[in-house]
């Protein structure tokens, strides 16, 4: 079993609201994550999807993209994005899959998964500074980052408890829609979460159009991974395991 991540797919199966209009990678960008998807992955694989999974705006008219994932090979681990508008509780979301026949998707937000070489958590985060965003009315930006810790620390938690007994622990994988660090931008909250829970490795998506960007960057110690859809040219990522 392999396992992949590829963040931002921003599904649009009726048309309504394509990303093909950020640009000539985005053409066709629905059957290109098909054709790379099947391409890669198999069903005893998985795929972890940091976030904007949908454009939908409620989770009833979210099908036809989750009817999209269910027919792609391979389990699915699903985060929470700033675009995600559809997404509602664990229960709902559980309820919803089982009556529509949707079986190979799950939730990776405020817990975690074990796998055999790694532990998987991950949660939305939190980026930028105040003045970079484009919000509308007052913002309490410290309540949204002290709010977004507490659901990541619950992840990491939850990693904790599926470390093995009796064996040396495996590497915690974080994976979050926002980036902790970009360019010049740190958000020092979330960088010395991951110290304390001695993650070497974030995976993070957001970012469309950065091609330039290196896909890995390091900083104090921790391998901040850009994993967005385009950025891959919509081909599922192989996470690898130091």
């Amino acid at each position: 079993m392999s396992l992949f991540v590829m963040a931002d797919l921003h599904l649009s199966s009726d048309r309504s609201k394509s990303m093909e209009i950020f640009g000539p990678r985005w053409s066709n960008y629905m059957e290109k994550i098909r054709k790379n998807w099947t391409a890669v992955v198999t069903d005893e694989d998985t795929v972890i999807i940091p976030g904007d999974i949908s454009w939908s705006l409620k989770l009833e008219n979210s099908l036809e993209d989750f009817r999209f994932l269910e027919s792609l090979p391979g389990k699915k681990l699903i985060g929470k994005g700033n675009h995600d508008f559809w997404w509602s509780t664990r229960a709902k979301l559980k309820a919803f899959w089982e009556k529509n026949g949707i079986k190979t998707v799950d939730i990776l937000y405020n817990n975690a998964h074990r796998f055999e070489d790694c532990i998987v958590s991950g949660s939305r985060g939190w980026f930028l500074e105040e003045g970079q965003q484009k919000t509308i009315g007052e913002v309490e930006y410290a309540k949204i980052v002290n709010r977004e810790l507490i659901r990541l620390r619950m992840s990491l938690d939850e990693a904790v408890k599926l470390q093995p007994t009796n064996e040396p622990p495996l590497p915690i994988l974080v994976f979050l829609h926002f980036p902790p660090v970009w360019n010049e931008f740190v958000c020092r909250e979330f960088v010395e979460l991951l110290h304390e829970f001695n993650v070497k490795t974030c995976y993070f998506g957001h970012i469309h159009g950065a091609y330039y960007a290196p896909r890995t960057r390091e900083f104090e110690g921790i391998d901040f991974v850009n994993c967005a859809a385009d950025y891959l040219n919509f081909a599922p990522m192989p996470v690898f395991v130091d």
